[in-house]
């Protein structure tokens, strides 16, 4: 535990230290986002526009998170345990991609529908059946949307496959 608390300062001061505009605290064996990082990047969070905090252990993320780093532009999650966001992700006013493939959403999070400028979806691996064609469909920057490896409904498949607003990877017809 010592050395993944060590791994994520070291991460966190060099992206203080450095200027950067991205923080990678994947492989962290994080379950949440850590307060202290919080307090340590609050000089430069509106700097921030890339985090990745993939293939940790991560169940859920907190609306500070969000309220935090509102200038973020993508935010990769895969491979965590999430089942749910919280509803002010719809604050998102700058994210253009979201990767939440192999955690455990049993529904469609629909907050996604309500962020404009979300280009990239992939929610990829996870136990999503029923999925909001017409909510998706009427975004305005969506261009690609993943759901394979998910146990979708065939009214879901058939209102996938008739949809040509954005490129769709979901199963293919046996």
């Amino acid at each position: 535990m010592a050395e993944a608390v060590v791994n994520v300062a070291r991460r966190v001061n060099a992206t203080v230290e450095e200027g950067r505009d991205h923080l990678d605290l994947s492989n962290c064996k994080l379950i949440s986002f850590p307060d202290g990082v919080f307090k340590v990047l609050s000089s430069v969070s509106e700097n921030i526009r890339v985090i990745t905090l993939a293939d940790n252990e991560m169940k859920a993320i907190s609306s500070k998170f969000f309220s935090t780093f509102t200038q973020l532009r993508e935010l990769d999650l895969h491979g965590n345990v999430l089942t749910k966001l919280p509803d002010c992700l719809e604050e998102m006013k700058h994210l253009t991609s979201i990767d939440l493939a192999n955690n455990n959403f049993s529904a469609f999070p629909e907050k996604l529908t309500q962020i404009a400028t979300l280009e990239r979806i992939n929610l990829e691996g996870n136990n999503i059946t029923e999925i909001p064609v017409d909510k998706l469909s009427a975004m305005p920057a969506l261009k690609w949307l993943n759901v394979m490896a998910n146990p979708l409904d065939a009214n879901t498949q058939s209102a996938l496959t008739s949809t040509r607003n954005f490129e769709i990877l979901s199963q293919r017809e046996s």
